[in-house]
């Protein structure tokens, strides 16, 4: 997440970036993606049946091992415009 947020912030893109448990996903409320580390992959359908209408998708485990955030934040950016 910190890495995420500091490559928004190095390619000035505007963006808010939080991090929860998947038990704590209720509560945001809405999103425009989702995405889950790779030891969570398991509860995909279940993010998926909770916020039908909002992109969700695992971490490549090789960015998320890397801490590439720039990655990370490419992909999440990707999602949003399908």
């Amino acid at each position: 997440m910190k890495r995420m947020r500091a490559a928004a912030a190095e390619q000035q893109y505007e963006c808010l970036i939080e991090a929860c448990a998947v038990s704590h996903l209720e509560r945001i409320g809405a999103a425009d993606v989702i995405l889950l580390g790779p030891q969570v992959r398991y509860e995909l359908d279940h993010v998926r049946e909770l916020f039908p209408d909002t992109p969700a998708a695992i971490i490549n485990i090789n960015d998320y091992g890397r801490l590439d955030g720039a990655k990370v934040l490419k992909e999440a950016a990707r999602l949003m415009k399908k």
